[in-house]
């Protein structure tokens, strides 16, 4: 199986160890032990119950508590319902390498977060490209979704929130969304990793899961609860799916690391104060580049609804990829330039990092830009 470079990854692997300043973190923060430490309620105890695991295989799917938290995050989850993966990387393409055949029509969306184009492209599927835009607020059109799918849609795939727009489909738009698909018997396909990162109202949207029996959620520690290092994700999907999902994982996971596993255990129940700090960063440092963009004449957006990234449009007669090279030359500050995410003429900027040195690199930006 052949697949294209990973343009993301590979642009970030490039350019990280040359940069003195990051603005590709999709991240809020990271968190580090002893801060998850200090949220448990007997911080001994939990340092005991390390000290005292056993380093061998974990449990095959996931041990019953992570299991019993992840179903905590959905209305109608259960056990069977669930599998544990390295990642929400790893989630995704174990749902694409199960349910997708060569021959299998695949409709997806951009941007989006580059598995789920290039996965089912590499596996031989027709995969057909629907583009968001910027005057539907980076949603996507239903009326084009209608005249495009068809009864050999096999799957739809989605992003909600969107990186790297941070567009976010409320519940009643995707019970929509979900009205079109069944009608083609179509798997969707939803990354949630961005799910509990709403802005506004429950930061924690309608997962696709809980609206559509065909519907099947991926996410992970890394976003929402700032715990990317656990490289810990799931899948949440009908029973069916999960007996053809495990028959891959079997190849590609064997069991998450039990400190990861019982780590995780620690963040989600402490979900609500997690959220909360992270939400509180979130509309903050937002509010920040929302004002630095009103006194742009070259970059304009559209204002995120959730997630820890915004798609920048910028007025320059130049590429996104030279941009941002040129950019980080004479700076040291990275940023994403949207030809990476097969969209350009934009650039993508995760906000949710330290609110100082976001806004340090922002007064830099605008000074380069005036220059050129």
């Amino acid at each position: 199986m052949k697949i294209k470079e990973f343009g993301v990854e590979t642009w970030i692997n490039e350019h990280e160890t040359s940069c003195t300043c990051d603005l590709t973190n999709t991240c809020v923060g990271v968190m580090r032990f002893n801060e998850l430490l200090a949220l448990c309620d007997n911080p001994k105890n939990v340092i005991d119950e390390m000290l005292n695991l056993q380093l061998g295989y974990g449990k095959v799917f996931g041990t019953e508590r992570l299991r019993n938290n992840i179903a905590s995050l959905y209305e109608n989850a259960k056990d069977a319902n669930i599998v544990i993966t390295h990642g929400a990387v790893g989630a995704n393409a174990l749902v694409m390498l199960s349910l997708i055949e060569k021959g299998d029509e695949v409709i997806t969306y951009l941007p989006i977060y580059e598995q789920h184009y290039s996965i089912p492209s590499s596996i031989g599927a027709n995969v057909k490209i629907l583009y968001l835009k910027e005057e539907n607020n980076w949603l996507p059109d239903l009326e084009e979704l209608k005249s495009t799918i068809t009864p050999k849609t096999k799957m739809i795939c989605i992003n909600n929130p969107n990186n790297p727009t941070g567009a976010v489909m409320d519940e009643d738009f995707l019970k929509q969304f979900v009205e079109i698909v069944k009608k083609a018997g179509a798997y969707i396909l939803c990354d949630e990793v961005y799910r509990g990162l709403t802005h506004n109202g429950n930061p924690f949207t309608k997962s696709i899961f809980d609206l559509y029996e065909k519907g099947i959620s991926t996410s992970s520690m890394s976003k929402t609860f700032s715990l990317p290092g656990l490289r810990l994700g799931w899948i949440v999907a009908s029973k069916d799916v999960v007996d053809k999902v495990n028959i891959q994982r079997n190849y590609h996971v064997i069991c998450v690391g039990r400190i990861n596993d019982y780590l995780a255990s620690l963040a989600i129940e402490n979900k609500d104060t997690i959220v909360k700090h992270n939400l509180k960063i979130c509309k903050t440092n937002l509010e920040m580049l929302d004002n630095w963009i009103k006194n742009q004449t070259r970059i304009t957006y559209v204002k995120p609804n959730g997630g820890t990234t915004a798609f920048l449009k910028y007025n320059l007669p130049i590429s996104s990829k030279n941009l941002c090279e040129n950019f980080q030359h004479d700076t040291g500050i990275m940023i994403l330039p949207g030809s990476v995410m097969d969209v350009d003429g934009y650039i993508r900027l995760g906000y949710t990092d330290d609110k100082d040195k976001i806004q340090n690199a922002l007064n830099i930006f605008s000074d380069w830009l005036s220059k050129i």
